[in-house]
């Protein structure tokens, strides 16, 4: 979508609300100017915190989506998110009694989706819901999608002849700087949620009793390395400026 067009949508939600641009400034706490900007499809010098701010005042999700040209972003991030499914494997391939599955979608009362991996000890008749993450944009989003999925889970199981007693869940997330500090700026909202960190999940793997809610990072540094990077390059030196010697 351009931007003409976003700022058309803005424009009609807000007329048909009955606001004014004023009232609409008021609502999202930015300037009549910048609601006008938007409107006209000025998105350029508009910050994306004051859009979001401007369409959740009218109850509209704003996201954003990248297109371009040259490379595939589709399939760069592809890859990423194949990186940890191969680490995913790898791990489960040392633990007994555990199935898991990729990529398993579900189309249930209309809700359809894919969990990213499904896993299952018989034994203790434990499931566990697995969402991977190589780059968070709207951690609000990432954690109603997976909670989604945890509350289809026993229905998705079943299909495939499992009887759960327990449903968990697992949020993976590719280390990463800028992830981190997504993390960050959820940490209350998500303690909340995922009551559980990596060592706690680890523990859990090995003897699965009750339920977890757990949240850590995958690094493909550390333990089981496939010697890719899981997290897209935040950083990039320009080619041809070599430091000088001596610099620091």
């Amino acid at each position: 979508m351009d931007d003409l067009a976003v700022g058309r949508i803005l424009r009609a939600v807000r007329v048909r609300r009955g606001l004014r641009q004023s009232d609409l400034a008021a609502a999202a706490g930015v300037s009549q100017s910048t609601v006008s900007r938007l409107e006209r499809g000025v998105l350029g010098p508009v910050p994306i915190s004051k859009l979001r701010a401007v369409a959740e005042a009218l109850e509209v999700r704003a996201t954003v989506r990248l297109q371009g040209t040259g490379a595939d972003l589709d399939r760069l991030l592809a890859a990423a998110h194949s990186g940890m499914h191969e680490e995913l494997a790898r791990m489960f391939s040392g633990l007994p009694a555990r199935v898991s599955l990729p990529e398993v979608t579900f189309a249930i009362y209309g809700e359809r989706g894919a969990i990213d991996v499904l896993a299952w000890h018989a034994p203790t008749r434990s499931l566990l819901v697995i969402e991977l993450k190589t780059e968070l944009v709207d951690m609000q989003e990432t954690v109603g999608t997976l909670d989604r999925k945890v509350r289809l889970a026993m229905q998705v199981a079943r299909e495939r002849g499992w009887d759960p007693l327990t449903v968990s869940s697992w949020l993976l997330i590719a280390e990463s700087p800028r992830n981190r500090r997504a993390v960050a700026g959820h940490a209350a909202m998500l303690k909340q949620r995922f009551t559980s960190d990596g060592h706690a999940m680890a523990a859990w793997l090995r003897r699965p009793v009750g339920r977890v809610h757990a949240l850590s990072f995958l690094s493909a540094s550390h333990g089981v390395g496939t010697g890719r990077r899981l997290a897209p390059v935040s950083r990039v030196r320009r080619r041809g400026h070599a430091r000088p010697e001596g610099a620091r």
